[in-house]
This record gives C-alpha cells, structure tokens and sequence, in this order.
C-alpha cells in the first residue's frame, strides 16, 4: 500500500521532512502547499511534487490524502494543525505543536476525537545510540538513576546582525531559544530516562538586546554577504538560559541552552549519572555513547547494530563504521510513524513523539517562561 502525503511550507525543515519520506518506500508525497500559488508551483517544480496549492484547505480536499506535515513558522502551527485535523488526516507537525499549553491540550482532544495518527518533530529520541541509552535504563543496566545534565549549543544568532522570524515573540512565541532547542533536550531526555520533567527553575539571558533586521530576505542558518541596510529592532526573547530541573522520581538535572555559543553549530548533549554507571552523548558525534563506570574501564560504544541492545538494534541500519547521523535519525522517526499508519504497529507508535508528548513539552516551556519570569521554582502543569 502506497501512503499519499503533502508538505505544507518549503522553507528549511521542508526539504528535510520530503528527503526522509521519499527514503522510505511506500510513501508518496502528492502535493505540496506554500504561502503561494506561485510559490508553491515553484518549490513543487524544484522538487519534483506533481501537485501545488496556495491554499491550505484546498490541498486538504486533494483526492486520496491521507496524511499532512506542517512544516510552517510557528505562529501558524495551532491553526493549522487544528485543520488538518478537522479533515480527518494524520498529521505530523514541526515543534513547537502550537504556541501555548491551552493550545496544545485543545490539539490533543481534537486528535484523539478525530482517532488518527499524529506525530511532532522531536528527532533527536530517534538516533540509535540515544536508543541504545533509552534501552540501557529500560532494562535496568545503569541503575538507580541520580542526575541528569546537558546543554543544547548553537552559534547562529552569535552576532547582532544575526536575524529571522523566531526573534519576534508573535511569530515565534514568548521563548526562542527554550521553546527552540531547549524543547528538543527536554524530550530527548524525558526519553531516555523514562521521567518527567515535573518542576523548573530558570534564568533568561538577552544577549543583544537590539538585533539588526536585514531589509533584504535572511534564511535559517545562513550567513551571507554583512548587512549594510537594516532596522533596529528590540529582543524579548531570550539567547541563552541555564534551568535547575526535578524529575517525578525526585532526581534532578540541569540543562543550558544557547544560540550564542561560538563554534558550537548543533551541539546536543546529556549525561545521565547512575548507580552502576554512566551514560553521555553528543549529537555531533552521534555515533558513539559513552559509558562511565567507576571500578572497571569507561567505554565508548558504537553503532554496530550488532553490539547494541537487541530490542533497538533495528534504529542502526547500517554496519559499524558507516556514520548515521541526523538525516537517518529523521528517517527513523518518520519510518515509526508511517509504520503505525500502515501496519497499526503499536511499538512503532512508542518511538515517536505524539502531540501528548508535544503538548507536555509545550507545559515544560511554559513553566521555565514563568520561572525566569517570577525568579522561582515552578511546577510543570499536567
């Protein structure tokens, strides 16, 4: 059985999500919708899509749809994802799944009424060595768990020339950089530990409180020629923050978060400290996990499927030494959701984040905003 799909928004997670699709097999992705008929007749050309649409409810009455990425700035996923499934479709949608918690639960309700699959974007769960240490504590192999710590590192808005949609709040929400890449760690660590995150304590920092917006058109992740013609304009959200962390088993953890960390370009990483040992890794060394212990020799373990846990042995699809890295964890994550689409795979349906896993996100972020906010411990909300 082919599954028909449609992308709506080209822009730089677009592509991505379209590359890990067609990698699949018995995927087709039939249309395609922008901000334009124009625009998206020629992103569709571009990408060899036979169908385009200006209009998002005129793609969803495309014959034989079954299924939509919303791949759009953040402002617009609520509305749209609420559309989607209005019409009945499953749904996969970038993070953040909306812009606030009462979005977020109304989302859920909507998905659940509408009894299809629905997915969001946290890849990172997704790479086999994040797996393998998800598997490790499942199984009872690190022990009791004590602390989790880690930071999520970025340099793209390192200059105040540095500039696009997410540093306005109505575009990208009250966070940028907690709700950006901050939600990533969150769900990656919930994760692999199997706990919830239940209180926070953070602290914002504006690095640049003013941002010189390009006049000219500025991409995610670029960087061009300097910018000569520009408006002014006043951060509120923030370019770094370090929150304290308590999870519902009464372990803590920490995380810091950046956008402003020279030479760090996408630099996830946790360690999780237990009782018999443990367990680090580093998404730009995706390849290896790092095992601590104490009275023996620390260890780095590889993504040979054969030396991994048998139970996700499969998240490698390669033999060891052939480097899987974010692209192959993208396609893992699409290959569980189209695999519970088509087979009603259940231990698929684990392996990827829902909209309750996004809509817990969505509380996580909201609680951090409150802390800095109030400059006190707050509790996550259900």
């Amino acid at each position: 059985m082919t599954i028909k799909a449609a992308i709506i928004g080209s822009g730089f997670i677009g592509p991505a999500h379209l590359e890990a699709i067609r990698r699949l097999g018995f995927v087709e992705v039939v249309a395609l919708c922008d901000s334009s008929q124009a625009a998206a007749e020629e992103k569709a050309r571009r990408y060899h899509i036979p169908h385009a649409y200006g209009d998002v409810a005129e793609l969803l009455q495309h014959p034989g749809l079954q299924v939509v990425h919303n791949c759009t700035p953040n402002h617009l996923h609520a509305a749209i994802n609420r559309q989607i499934l209005q019409a009945g479709k499953h749904v996969f949608s970038e993070k953040p799944l909306c812009m606030t918690a009462a979005e977020a639960r109304e989302l859920v309700a909507l998905a659940e009424e509408a009894g299809v699959v629905h997915g969001v974007s946290f890849v990172y769960r997704q790479f086999a060595m994040v797996q393998q240490a998800a598997s490790m504590i499942r199984q009872q192999q690190a022990g009791r768990i004590f602390a989790v710590h880690g930071s999520y590192l970025q340099d793209w808005m390192l200059h105040d020339t540095d500039f696009n949609w997410r540093i306005d709040p109505q575009q990208g929400g009250v966070s940028r950089t907690v709700a950006d890449i901050g939600s990533h760690w969150c769900d990656t660590l919930q994760f692999v530990t199997g706990r919830k995150i239940v209180g926070v304590l953070a602290d914002f920092a504006i690095v640049h409180p003013f941002r010189k917006a390009s006049r000219g058109a500025q991409s995610t992740f670029t960087s061009g020629e300097a910018v000569t013609e520009y408006d002014e304009v006043a951060v509120q959200t923030e370019d770094f923050a370090s929150v304290l962390l308590r999870f519902d088993d009464g372990s803590k953890g920490s995380m810091t978060v950046s956008q402003v960390s020279a030479g760090r370009k996408n630099r996830l990483a946790f360690e999780v400290n237990a009782s018999e040992l443990s367990l680090g890794w580093d998404q730009e060394v995706p390849q290896k996990l790092w095992i601590g212990r104490r009275d023996g020799p620390d260890q780095l373990l590889s993504d040979d499927p054969s030396l991994l846990n048998a139970d996700i042995a499969a998240a490698a699809h390669f033999p060891g030494g052939h480097i899987e890295g974010w692209p192959d964890a993208f396609k893992n994550m699409l290959l569980n959701f189209y695999s519970t689409i088509r087979d009603g795979d259940s231990a698929a349906a684990g392996n990827f984040a829902s909209f309750h896993d996004g809509a817990n996100v969505m509380c996580i972020i909201e609680a951090m905003v409150q802390s800095h906010q109030q400059q006190r411990w707050v509790k996550v909300a259900d």
